[in-house]
C-alpha cells in the first residue's frame, strides 16, 4: 500500500516592510512522506516570499517535485501558460538548472543545508551568462529551527525587514537571514 501526503493547513499574514507589501495567504500542503518539516517549511516560505501581489499574471502553486523529478516546487505561469518563474528547493544538479533557466523567465533556488556554499561554488562559474537564476542559501540552524514551528494546523505571522525575516507562530519565533549566493532582484 502507497503511503499517502500528509496535509498541513496554514494561515499565513506577510508583512515585508521593505516593499511595503502586505498579504494574507490560506494555504494547504501536501508533505510527502519522505519529504521533512524542515523542507516543507522552506516551500511555505519561498512560497510567501514570492506570491505575486495580484494573480493578473498568474499565480504561484506548489509542484509536485517529490513526486515527480522534473516537477518544481513552486511555479507560476502566465494566463497564456508560459512558465513565468521556477523555484528549486535544495541543491539541484547543473543540467536541470541549465534546462530549467532556459524555460522559466525567472528562476529560483531555495538552498537550506551546510553545504550549500560548497555546492554552488562547483557551479557558479557556469551560471556567469545566466540572468535569470538566483539562489539563496537558508542558513541549515534556521532552516531547522523553522522546521520545527510545523504543525497540522498553522497560524504564522511572517515579516520581512531589512533582509532579516521574523517567523512567528504563538509564542515561538525564529529568525532568518537568507544569504544570497547569486542573483539580482
Amino acid at each position: 500500500m502507497a503511503l499517502k501526503a500528509i496535509i498541513y493547513k496554514a494561515k499565513v499574514s506577510f508583512s515585508d516592510l521593505d516593499r511595503n507589501v502586505y498579504s494574507d495567504h490560506e494555504l494547504t500542503i501536501a508533505r510527502h512522506p519522505s519529504e521533512t518539516e524542515e523542507r516543507m517549511m522552506i516551500r511555505l516560505l519561498a512560497f510567501v516570499l514570492n506570491a505575486p501581489e495580484n494573480n493578473d499574471l498568474g499565480k504561484l502553486e506548489f509542484g509536485k517535485d517529490m513526486w515527480e523529478a522534473d516537477e518544481p516546487a513552486l511555479s507560476q505561469h502566465d494566463l497564456t501558460g508560459l512558465l513565468m518563474h521556477w523555484i528549486e528547493l535544495g541543491q539541484p544538479d547543473e543540467k536541470k538548472l541549465v534546462r530549467v533557466c532556459g524555460r522559466s523567465k525567472k528562476v529560483s533556488v531555495y538552498s537550506f543545508a551546510n553545504t550549500a556554499p560548497t555546492w554552488w561554488a562547483g557551479l557558479a562559474g557556469k551560471f556567469t551568462r545566466v540572468n535569470n537564476l538566483t539562489v539563496w542559501q537558508i542558513p541549515a540552524a534556521e532552516s531547522q529551527a523553522l522546521g520545527a514551528l510545523a504543525d497540522r494546523s498553522m497560524d504564522l505571522q511572517i515579516t520581512l525587514q531589512e533582509g532579516i525575516l521574523f517567523v512567528g507562530e504563538g509564542d515561538r519565533t525564529v529568525e532568518i537571514k537568507p544569504v544570497k549566493l547569486c542573483g539580482v532582484e
